[in-house]
């Protein structure tokens, strides 16, 4: 009987040293990050029979446990992962719109603006030199600015890029760290009692992991713990199987150049992750979606301004005879004979504004005696061999524009040995052209104004920087003109301001190639995207950190320490430690008697 008694005693010294501990424990990480509070579970030994009843034999500890909600948890990691995707999108947003600088003094509407206002001025004076170097000088403003423009965008993505493979770098490591916990686990649990040390070490990994992508998780039996990126498994037992950036190559098309897309994949079989949410989604994200689309935006800008303003620059009329026209775009060799609307001409296809079917007048004046013959050069770019048959091969093509020009009298054509076509007119002729329908002067760099295809290299034309006087500001009036510029002028009249007054126009001109809007507008919608975006996503960011915080807060209550609640814990153990030992000192001290009483 009495060793009965000092068995309940002892399990219930055990069991009251074990709470202290627990309580111990739990107090000491009450401000330890991803700390779980732990929680001893008392259960009474199986009762013994005595007579007709039955009698206690003390007291056992079942577990000590974590105290964690496992849904609570993954919607924890998915509110991570959401505050950092909002975030990143709030950072790259102001980034970019910090860049583009609008509504002050010094943005590119500004620059637009001076632009084509150099130009009105200069419809007024036409033959002022300073007017001229005026024009020139904008020109050459707004240029530099779309160029910086474009280049601070390319380092910002750039500097996206470089992120993305620094967060995928850690996001590696932690997959490795979690599988080896994994295992760590599995084998110090060996089948049962949790290793809550070890458990939480892999939840706060976890946690740090959704900060990168969003990742669920799944407990298996023996303790793994599976992570998985939608319903792909990137960690499965001890095994990572790592993640890495992948580039996959979009090939060009009609307009659109070449370009590079990236997204993440497994590194054991390449797998691509539909990664959503967390630093690596927002990245991913907003580099296509906000940086890019940015750069195509402001390429196609560049794009339409170049080849609207060469367009008209090309068709005016030189202020002083002119006999010879090298064209700045250069056509590869292999592509100088195929039709320019061919998939397989390299050339023209990554171009964002490219030629059409019309046909452009060739003016060419005996300087001697004033005499002007004008040809019409015609530009099939249909895609029909015979009006019916769906081909190239009667398109025209560099080749066969350098032939038609090399028919007309008084006139040779040649494409150089860099690929520029070159429009020479004989001694004593001068040349000028008009009435271009097709675009192909423009787009050939044909007395244009502007160098370059977009916001990359765009420029003032060398030569007109260097002479300003080879600025073309006058236009002769076409058949049927109906433009503000010829009002009062006969067809044939030459308006010594008309290019001056036409490119001055631009600025309001709606344009089809742009949806209906002018260069501005088109700008101005791009701008104005931006800043609505950015102030949704503030909005986003905010409201996804209170759902964070509540979640977090949540957690704390269900997983958090109370000290004030360990110290009540601990004082109860305490209290049930010397009511054992008192209750060993009782039966001792009787077993001590009876002892006595027998000897």
């Amino acid at each position: 009987m009495f060793n009965s008694a000092l068995q309940i005693g002892r399990s219930a010294l055990n069991a009251s040293s074990l709470g202290i501990q627990v309580a111990g424990n739990n107090m000491a990480n009450a401000a330890t990050p991803g700390y779980s509070r732990q929680s001893a579970t008392l259960t009474p030994s199986r009762d013994a029979r005595f007579g007709n009843g039955f009698v206690g034999r003390g007291v056992e500890m079942q577990a000590i446990r974590r105290q964690v909600d496992s849904a609570l948890q993954n919607r924890l990691l998915g509110s991570i992962a959401a505050e950092q995707q909002s975030q990143v999108d709030l950072s790259l947003l102001s980034n970019v719109e910090g860049t583009l600088n609008e509504l002050s003094e010094q943005d590119l509407s500004t620059q637009l603006g001076a632009f084509f206002s150099s130009w009105s001025d200069l419809a007024s004076q036409p033959g002022n030199r300073g007017a001229r170097s005026l024009v020139i000088q904008q020109g050459r403003g707004l240029s530099t600015y779309i160029r910086s423009l474009r280049e601070g965008l390319a380092d910002q993505q750039a500097a996206v890029d470089r992120d993305l493979t620094a967060n995928t770098n850690r996001a590696n490591e932690l997959l490795s760290r979690i599988a080896d916990l994994n295992a760590a686990v599995v084998t110090a649990e060996n089948g049962s009692g949790n290793a809550n040390g070890l458990r939480d070490q892999r939840d706060t990994l976890i946690a740090e992991l959704a900060q990168f992508m969003d990742v669920t998780t799944l407990e298996q039996p023996n303790g793994n713990l599976d992570v998985l990126v939608g319903s792909t498994p990137i960690v499965q037992a001890g095994v990572s199987r790592g993640v890495r950036l992948k580039t996959e190559n979009i090939p060009a098309s009609a307009g659109q150049p070449a370009s590079l897309r990236v997204v993440v994949s497994t590194s054991d079989n390449n797998e691509t992750l539909a990664v959503r949410s967390g630093r690596l989604g927002a990245l991913l994200n907003q580099r296509d979606s906000l940086i890019s689309q940015t750069i195509d935006r402001l390429d196609t800008l560049a794009a339409q301004l170049i080849h609207q303003v060469n367009r008209i620059h090309a068709t005016g009329e030189p202020g002083q005879p002119t006999s010879s026209f090298t064209g700045s775009f250069i056509t590869r060799t292999a592509d100088v004979t195929r039709a320019i609307n061919d998939p397989d001409n390299l050339s023209f296809l990554e171009l964002r504004v490219r030629p059409t079917s019309g046909s452009f007048m060739v003016n060419i004046r005996n300087n001697a005696t004033g005499e002007l013959q004008s040809a019409r050069i015609e530009v099939d770019l249909d895609g029909l061999v015979n009006l019916t048959t769906p081909g190239f091969s009667a398109d025209t093509s560099v080749d066969s524009l350098r032939s038609d020009l090399n028919a007309l009298a008084n006139v040779s054509a040649a494409v150089t040995s860099d690929g520029r076509l070159n429009i020479t007119a004989d001694t004593g002729y001068s040349i000028s052209f008009s009435d271009d329908t097709s675009g192909v002067l423009a787009t050939l760099g044909i007395n244009s104004y502007f160098d370059g295809v977009d916001a990359s290299n765009i420029d003032v034309r060398p030569d007109l920087q260097a002479n300003p006087s080879a600025l073309v500001t006058g236009r002769r009036v076409p058949t049927g003109a109906t433009d503000p510029w010829a009002r009062g002028a006969a067809e044939g009249d030459i308006v010594d301001n008309g290019t001056s007054l036409a490119i001055a126009a631009l600025a309001d001109r709606g344009l089809s190639e742009l949806g209906g809007l002018s260069l501005g507008e088109h700008w101005e919608e791009t701008a104005n995207s931006i800043g609505v975006r950015t102030t949704s996503a503030r909005t986003s960011a905010n409201a996804a950190t209170v759902v964070r915080e509540s979640l977090d807060a949540q957690r704390s209550a269900v997983s958090g320490v109370s000290i004030d609640e360990e110290s009540i814990s601990l004082l109860n153990f305490q209290r049930q430690y010397q009511a054992s030992a008192r209750l060993i000192s009782v039966v001792d001290e009787l077993t001590q008697n009876l002892l006595t009483l027998v000897g």
